[in-house]
């Protein structure tokens, strides 16, 4: 059993196998994920987990050199961007159009579906490194 850290084993696995710049995506209830890309789905009612819960816990367990985010998050979730810009306080965060965010979401190693109902409340972080 481990000591600390991460218990969902397919997210473990995933972290582990990330490489610089690999991306991640941690996503609300409702945003659509591709086929092709692998889906780790977390939700279990409506706000369960929540997307901040999902974002601390993977973040406390990897190194992130970017955070890409849908640009209407800014003025359709205040409170999650509030969040954000605190959270990744010395990291680049980009801002892409909704439609932008869902066409990269094909890029990614794996989606991480949280049981957020809130909207816009989606991003993608980019693997750094720790040296």
């Amino acid at each position: 059993m481990k000591r600390k850290g991460i218990l969902n084993s397919h997210i473990s696995k995933v972290l582990a196998d990330l490489g610089h710049t690999d991306l991640i995506a941690i996503a609300d209830a409702g945003l659509p994920i591709p086929d092709h890309v692998h889906r780790i789905d977390l939700a279990l009612t409506l706000g369960i987990p929540s997307y901040r819960d999902v974002v601390n816990a993977i973040t406390d367990d990897m190194v992130v050199e970017k955070v890409t985010i849908a640009s209407e998050m800014s003025t359709h979730n205040r409170d999650v961007m509030q969040y954000m810009q605190e959270r990744f306080t010395n990291t680049d965060i980009q801002e892409v159009s909704h439609e932008e965010f869902k066409r990269l979401i094909n890029n990614v190693k794996a989606v991480i579906r949280t049981g957020e109902v809130t909207p816009y409340a989606n991003c993608i972080l980019q693997a750094g490194v720790i040296f």
